[in-house]
C-alpha cells in the first residue's frame, strides 16, 4: 500500500509531493499527461503574471533574467525540480476511479494505451488543474474545426480574419500577438469596458491598437452562432455579422470535480467549491484532501494561483504527519 497518492502532477501536485518526500511519506504521482500539462498548454511565448520567487516550489530558486518569466522557462524549472527531488511520477495514466477503504482508498488508473492499473492508499490528494476543461460557449458552430479554445501562438492565422471571444488576459494576449502577424482581428467581449484584469503593464498598449483601429472590439457584444465564413453576434436589440476564417474562443476554464463528488465530497451550494477545511485541505471524506485551483469555486477557477496554490501541499504534509505522529 503507498502512503499518499497524489493526482496531478501540476505545480500545486508538485509542491505538495516534495513536501511529503522530505517528511519521510514517499508520495506517488499520477497524471493523466505530462508534468505541468496545463503550463506546457499556454501560448507559447506567455510571460507569466507572477514574479519568479512566487513561483517556487521546494525552496528551489527560479532563476530567470526576466522580471516576470516565460512559459519555457517555468516547464524547465518545474521539471528540474521533480528530477532533483527524484519523485515518482506514473505520466500519461489518468484515475478513473477511487473508491473509499475502511482505513484507505484504492484508486483505479488507465494509461493512454488502456491499460488498467489499480492502486492502494492511505492517503489522496486531488491536485488535478483546470486546463483541460473549458467554459464552452453552448451555441451552434461551436464544434466546427475552425473554433478553438486554446491559443498557442499567431503563425497558422497570418493574414486571416480571426474573432475572439473574451476579454481578459487570454484574449488580448493574443489579439495583439495576432496583430503582429497581420491578421485581421476582432474582439468580441461581453463586458461594457476593457476588463479591470488585463495586466497592468500590457493593458495600456492593447488599447492603443484598440484606439488607432489594429485591432477592431466590440462591447456588449454576445455571440449567438458561428458559421463556415461568418459569426453571428447581438448587442443590445441589434444582431450584427461578422466575416471570419477562425474563431479564439478564450472564455476561461473551470475545474474538474467528478472525482470528488463520486466520492461523496460535500459541494457548496452558492460557489460550487468543495467543502474542506481551508486549514488542512482535508475534505469531508478523511484521507481525501484537495490542492491547487480544485478547490476553487465554479466561478472564478483564477481565485487560486500557483502562488497561493503550492502552499496547499505544507498544510496536508503537516496535517498528516500529526496524524501519524512524524515530525517535519
Amino acid at each position: 500500500m503507498e502512503q499518499v497518492i497524489v493526482i496531478g502532477a501540476g505545480p500545486c501536485g508538485l509542491s505538495a509531493a516534495v513536501a511529503l518526500q522530505r517528511a519521510g511519506l514517499s508520495p506517488l504521482l499520477i497524471e493523466k499527461s505530462s508534468i505541468v500539462n496545463a503550463i506546457y498548454l499556454y501560448p507559447t511565448y506567455l510571460q507569466f503574471f507572477s514574479t519568479p520567487e512566487l513561483l517556487e516550489i521546494g525552496d528551489y530558486p527560479f532563476i530567470t533574467p526576466h522580471e516576470k518569466p516565460y512559459r519555457q522557462e517555468a516547464l524547465v524549472y518545474y521539471g528540474e525540480v521533480a528530477r532533483r527531488e527524484k519523485l515518482r511520477i506514473r505520466s500519461y495514466e489518468e484515475v478513473v476511479d477511487i473508491e473509499k477503504l475502511l482505513n484507505g482508498f484504492t484508486v483505479h488508473t488507465s494509461d493512454q494505451f488502456g491499460n488498467k492499473s489499480t492502486y492502494t492508499s492511505r492517503y489522496v490528494i486531488i491536485a488535478t488543474g483546470y486546463f483541460d476543461h473549458p467554459n464552452l460557449l453552448g451555441i451552434p458552430g461551436e464544434e466546427l474545426p475552425k473554433v478553438t479554445h486554446y491559443y498557442k501562438e499567431a503563425h497558422p492565422y497570418a493574414g486571416m480574419k480571426v474573432a475572439i471571444i473574451g476579454g481578459n488576459n487570454s484574449a488580448v494576449d493574443a489579439a495583439m500577438d495576432l496583430v503582429r502577424v497581420g491578421a485581421d482581428v476582432t474582439v468580441l467581449y461581453r463586458g461594457s469596458h476593457f476588463s479591470s484584469n488585463i495586466k497592468p503593464w500590457v493593458r495600456p498598449l492593447f488599447e492603443s491598437m484598440v484606439n488607432k483601429g489594429r485591432i477592431q472590439m466590440w462591447f456588449d457584444s454576445q455571440v449567438e452562432r458561428i458559421e463556415e465564413h461568418s459569426v453571428i453576434f447581438r448587442m443590445g436589440n441589434k444582431q450584427a455579422s461578422l466575416d471570419n476564417d477562425f474563431v479564439l474562443a478564450l472564455t476561461g476554464f473551470r475545474p474538474d470535480r467528478k472525482l470528488l463528488t463520486a466520492l461523496g465530497v460535500g459541494i457548496h451550494e452558492e460557489t460550487g467549491a468543495p467543502i474542506i477545511n481551508t486549514e488542512t485541505m482535508e475534505t469531508n471524506i478523511e484521507g481525501l484532501y484537495v490542492a491547487g485551483v480544485v478547490a476553487s469555486s465554479k466561478y472564478d477557477a483564477n481565485e487560486i494561483f500557483i502562488e497561493t496554490g503550492r502552499m496547499h501541499g505544507l498544510a496536508i504534509t503537516q496535517h498528516i504527519c500529526a496524524k501519524r505522529n512524524l515530525s517535519l
